[in-house]
């Protein structure tokens, strides 16, 4: 009986090759289309949202081989992808762009540009603390806010200059471990 290129496709590794990177590939466009807020800014909803996901999907990557081996399996699969994906990623600037997109401008010269609030699912109670955990109280001391491509809102205030780079949440954690 002469083989064929589908009887590849039914060895057991091979198929949870195959599962785990159609499970990859989906996740990967389900986070672009619902939005990179998402990435960086997870609530308690998001975080039971995403350990409910990695569970639904678990079936789907390993089909019937609940192994060891089949996890494992599934894992490297998952690991080499992700590693493709990156230097991919990082060698065409139009897939980088059209799957991670835009940083967005949340505030302009102390002026919150409103169109782009809504665009990108941020509250104004979201951007206030955004820009407290800046170090700045008000506003109308916000130069430019940004929300950036992997999620982080950054934030340079009139006062940019006098501060430290370093944002004034990891200050605080410098000072408790110091304490």
């Amino acid at each position: 009986m002469p083989y064929r290129f589908t009887d590849f496709y039914h060895l057991p590794f091979v198929e949870i090759v195959v599962r785990a990177l159609a499970v990859y590939l989906f996740i990967i466009l389900a986070l672009r289309v619902f939005g990179k807020k998402e990435l960086a800014q997870l609530s308690v909803v998001d975080l039971v949202f995403i350990l409910l996901i990695s569970n639904a999907v678990q079936n789907a990557m390993v089909g019937p081989d609940t192994s060891l081996t089949g996890g494992l399996v599934a894992a490297a699969a998952l690991f080499a992808a992700n590693y493709t994906f990156k230097k991919l990623l990082y060698k065409n600037e139009r897939l980088n762009k059209l799957l991670q997109g835009d940083p967005i401008l949340l505030i302009y010269e102390g002026a919150v540009q409103e169109k782009n609030c809504r665009q990108a699912e941020i509250s104004l109670a979201e951007l206030h603390a955004a820009i407290r955990e800046h170090g700045v109280n008000d506003i109308s001391e916000v130069n430019l806010a940004m929300l950036e491509v992997d999620g982080n809102i950054s934030v340079i205030s009139t006062n940019y200059q006098k501060r430290s780079s370093i944002p004034r949440k990891h200050k605080l954690k410098a000072r408790i471990v110091r304490s």
